[in-house]
């Protein structure tokens, strides 16, 4: 599937070919008289054609001594189908996303786990704070003590990665601050 839309969006990366398409999604049209109204030459055009016709947008069929190309409508339809919520997912299946929190928590860490800093950046604090949150187990009550001495393990200014827990809705509290409890991610 996904060399599929490389190689679609590979045959749209040229404006000459997005005009060609545009063209033919009005009229057929033979190599000559798209070369005359793109200014190009007849054998640039059938370059662009041909790269076209490689991912079945266009076709031809013979018309006396000329070619004429018309837009396949049908592979318009398939490509439109190819940007499902599925498909898409599919095309990123080996992708590593959480690649980019591991990088910031072995920048912002020692190597004994505990903070070097807390991140003044949103992103990078973000990255940070979901990793802090695992230490956490879901559906457990926590007192604050108990939050403290388990947030201390990371960086002594527990009180900010408390408050930053809360504030990035990682994990909520009783008013007061009487029990602590993870947010369970969706």
């Amino acid at each position: 599937m996904s060399e599929e839309l490389v190689a679609f969006f590979k045959a749209l990366a040229d404006a000459n070919r997005l005009k060609i398409v545009g063209l033919l999604a009005q009229r057929p049209y033979s190599v000559e008289q798209l070369a005359a109204i793109l200014h190009l030459r007849p054998s640039t055009v059938s370059h662009h054609l041909s790269r076209l016709s490689d991912v079945g947008l266009v076709s031809a069929k013979v018309d006396s001594y000329y070619n004429i190309y018309q837009l396949e409508e049908e592979t318009l339809q398939k490509t439109r189908l190819m940007f499902s919520q599925d498909d898409l997912a599919a095309v990123v299946k080996d992708v590593d996303l959480d690649a980019y929190d591991r990088k910031v928590v072995e920048d912002f860490s020692l190597p004994d786990g505990r903070l070097k800093t807390i991140p003044s950046q949103r992103k990078k604090l973000e990255a940070v704070l979901r990793y802090v949150i695992q230490t956490f187990e879901p559906s457990v009550l926590y007192s604050e003590v108990q939050v403290n001495e388990m947030l201390a393990g990371f960086h002594e200014d527990t009180a900010t990665l408390r408050r930053e827990l809360i504030g990035y809705g990682l994990m909520d509290r009783e008013a007061g601050g009487g029990a602590y409890w993870r947010i369970e991610s969706e």
